[in-house]
């Protein structure tokens, strides 16, 4: 899949660092529509140290984090998205449910689809996907802040 928006533009919209940016890239994006991001997982990464020993698992909350980032960056990019300066917060989660464990070597396809806003807050429907597996899906409640 081709690359729409790089690590950079990612920095660049969200406010989120090393260890907790939780997207590498975004191949596909329908303004004001939906948004397909990557995440590639590494046993490098911070949270295996913990989770667990022996047994390396994406901590879930991790994968619902990274929904809700591909959501804060959908609605950062789109035209009718939030405005310059102002930050997105994930504010509530519903139905999420887990349905497979994501392990080292994976790579996440994040899924959200834009549902509605009702200013300050967007509504976004979100999946995670591993090899066309369905490993995550929730609602998305995020909010928009200065």
């Amino acid at each position: 899949m081709e690359t729409i928006f790089n690590i950079t533009d990612i920095q660049e919209a969200l406010l989120h660092r090393y260890p907790f940016l939780l997207i590498d890239k975004v191949v596909n994006f329908v303004d004001n529509e939906s948004l397909i991001a990557i995440k590639n997982v590494t046993i490098n990464e911070e949270f295996f140290n913990g989770h667990f020993p022996g047994r390396p698992v994406m901590p879930g909350v991790l994968i619902l984090e990274a929904m809700a980032q591909s959501a804060a960056f959908c609605a950062v990019k789109s035209s009718k998205g939030i405005a310059k300066g102002k930050a997105v917060l994930l504010a509530g989660a519903d139905n999420v449910k887990w349905k497979r464990m994501v392990l080292p070597g994976d790579q996440l396809e994040i899924r959200v689809k834009f549902c509605k806003a009702r200013k300050p807050f967007w509504y976004f429907d979100g999946e995670a996907y591993v090899d066309g597996k369905l490993v995550a899906k929730a609602s998305l409640l995020a909010a928009e802040t200065d």
